[in-house]
């Protein structure tokens, strides 16, 4: 049974995209035995991941001993394959320390991580104005599997939590929201208005998550609307996001998450590139987004927002005799 470690230790997003690379080589050669270097606050995501079988945690706030004891469980085992799908200076360190037969990286590697990789990458036909997910797609290369999405992405255990907080409404599965962000560009701070014109408009009901607070000042009837923001962990993340019926949110990695489950997911992007950052694949019928005028986030109401909800929904009942193109710009 070959093995395969493959360091990718942040972030939630990118995470998610390595997740989908490996489901999709696996489903082509199942026989990969895969190890998986971490950081912690990632690491319950990726311990349920079907397609991990082992989970060495990289603990960042330790400092070089912890860098040191996460090196010494990892050389207990020497393996076939290591992608390091990062490309970063500590990434490079890891792969240095790590026992692997080929040590293979991105082409597009920073820091001076390329100097411990035995291989290369080459870059996706369209280069740098190529998705994450294709960049990542290309390892598959390096063990003669094909650069392509193949196979599902699931995880252990989301069937026995008890997530009755996202029972359907009226037949209606809710919709979820994750109004937060890692980067403050990237926060649209239209979403209580959005949750308002859902509830009382379209007759949905909302759910907002995310693991940091964010208070809502809208009042709902009972019943429509809970905000589980501060209060969703990583462990329950994946199985939230599969009882929901549409998935709204910024550019994040509950958003990738989501479309890598196939939950219709409408991201809300403002200066990020959609065609770059946006649900993948970009041509699946659940991905959508939006884009706020000129890229500035202030310019799109929750009213353009739920309009185009209301608008792909109409598509999907067959209302409409044609579907609006992929992206707002």
């Amino acid at each position: 049974m070959p093995e395969l470690l493959v360091i990718k230790p942040s972030s939630l997003g990118d995470i998610v995209h390595a997740l989908q690379v490996v489901a999709s080589l696996k489903a082509q050669q199942p026989a990969w035995r895969v190890s998986w270097i971490v950081r912690d606050i990632f690491a319950p995501l990726v311990r349920a991941s079907t397609v991990v079988d082992q989970v060495f945690v990289f603990q960042r706030h330790e400092g070089a001993r912890g860098f040191l004891r996460l090196m010494r469980e990892v050389r207990q085992k020497e393996y076939d394959v290591l992608f390091d799908l990062q490309g970063l200076l500590r990434t490079g360190l890891m792969t240095k320390w790590a026992r692997a037969r080929r040590k293979i990286g991105r082409w597009d590697a920073r820091e001076g991580s390329s100097l411990f990789y035995d291989e290369k990458v080459p870059p996706p036909p369209s280069g740098r104005a190529s998705h994450a997910v294709e960049i990542l797609l290309q390892f598959c290369l390096a063990v003669q599997a094909r650069p392509e999405l193949q196979g599902d992405l699931s995880f252990r255990e989301m069937e026995r939590l008890n997530l009755g907080f996202m029972e359907p409404r009226r037949g209606l599965k809710p919709v979820l929201m994750f109004p937060d962000s890692r980067r403050e560009e990237k926060k649209w701070g239209g979403f209580a208005p959005l949750s308002s014109l859902l509830v009382r408009e379209a007759g949905r009901k909302v759910v907002w998550a995310g693991n940091a607070y964010l208070p809502c000042k809208e009042v709902f009837p009972e019943g429509t609307f809970l905000n589980l923001t501060g209060n969703t962990s990583l462990t329950s993340l994946a199985a939230i996001i599969a009882k929901a019926d549409w998935v709204i949110s910024n550019d994040s990695g509950p958003m990738h998450l989501a479309a890598a489950l196939g939950i219709k997911t409408l991201g809300i992007f403002g200066p990020t590139d959609p065609r770059l950052y946006g649900p993948y694949p970009l041509n699946r019928p659940t991905n959508h987004v939006i884009q706020a005028p000129v890229g500035d986030l202030h310019h799109l109401t929750p009213r353009d927002v739920f309009t185009r909800f209301r608008r792909i929904e109409a598509v999907d009942r067959g209302e409409a005799l044609h579907s609006e193109p992929p992206f707002r710009f």
